[in-house]
């Protein structure tokens, strides 16, 4: 395993992040979730291959994951030995008050999460995404004082305009409160966008990035088709079927196929090694829900991709409109 300095931060964290969306207890939202007892042994694999950073959400499986991950972490590591992120802004109850980026919701939020997770601490506390209707001087404070009561030691937020994140690191500047340390964008060799001007920002500012859907929701491994593209997963994933349907988006896939066959590897590890190749890029997000995947990636960390093959990969693109956040 690699690892690296987790942006400006003094913090180390391995060069991949294990996401646990998928674990947890299915629901009607996420049938294709895996309980506890599937979920545990990834867990465990994943400190055994090296890696320490574990990202969640108290959305995820309607909070199951947070009670999943913190009970696997407690049992299989030492709580310092492990950076562990999770994430507020979604609902999380039928109450107006019980979603978004409100003083009151994010320390509602951060203190349920903290029991499911069973810790005292998160090493990193994001907003999963831009709330229109909080004054975003109500959500930086609240943060900045999350991490004085030592409830989080970092704050990072996730996928919006660059506009509003330089916003949020102004308005944390402006009043000697925290500064985001980390973005979690949207970015893989299907979804570019934040390529303009997000990753940019980040690098100036020495901001961690640690993309979500690195393979594109599965598309990338080459197993969908544009005849055929749906997973048991993707059947019933809405969120995730808004996200690719373009003509290249499967022309590319087409081409990391060629590429991959080319040098004898699966097509995850070729995307991945391109991710990772990038400049600024700190630990992509991974998912990992069969045997295989953690090797597998893993593995994509020795993987050096030539120019030429870099330059093959990325040369179909064609720009998206923004997905994954409004």
């Amino acid at each position: 395993m690699n690892y690296t300095r987790f942006g400006n931060t003094g913090m180390t964290v391995s060069r991949l992040c294990l996401g646990t969306m998928t674990y947890g207890e299915p629901t009607d939202r996420w049938p294709w979730a895996l309980n506890e007892e599937q979920s545990r042994p990834f867990i465990k694999k994943a400190l055994e291959l090296g890696i320490n950073f574990f990202d969640t959400a108290d959305v995820y499986t309607a909070g199951a994951s947070e009670k999943v991950v913190g009970k696997a972490l407690n049992d299989f590591s030492k709580r310092d030995e492990v950076v562990l992120a999770t994430k507020v802004f979604n609902p999380m109850g039928p109450g107006p008050n019980d979603k978004g980026l409100s003083r009151k919701h994010i320390m509602s939020a951060i203190d349920a999460s903290l029991k499911r997770l069973g810790t005292d601490y998160v090493d990193l506390y994001q907003i999963h995404r831009w709330d229109y209707h909080t004054p975003i001087e109500e959500t930086m404070e609240a943060l900045h004082d999350l991490v004085k009561a030592g409830k989080t030691r970092y704050i990072g937020a996730s996928s919006m305009y660059s506009w509003q994140f330089a916003q949020a690191q102004y308005i944390a500047d402006l009043h000697g409160w925290t500064r985001f340390v980390s973005m979690q964008p949207h970015y893989n060799l299907i979804y570019r966008e934040e390529e303009r001007e997000m990753i940019p920002f980040c690098m100036d500012q020495k901001i961690a990035v640690i993309p979500w859907s690195p393979l594109a929701r599965g598309l990338l491994t080459g197993k969908r088709s544009k005849e055929r593209n749906e997973t048991d997963r993707s059947k019933t994933d809405a969120f995730g079927k808004k996200l690719y349907s373009m003509d290249t988006d499967f022309d590319i896939v087409n081409r990391l196929t060629e590429i991959a066959d080319k040098k004898g590897l699966p097509n995850a590890q070729v995307a991945l090694a391109w991710m990772l190749s990038k400049p600024g890029i700190t630990s992509p997000i991974i998912g990992a829900s069969k045997p295989g995947h953690l090797e597998d990636a893993v593995a994509a960390l020795s993987v050096k991709l030539s120019d030429e093959e870099i330059k093959q990969l990325e040369e179909l693109y064609q720009p998206h409109p923004v997905l994954g956040f409004e």
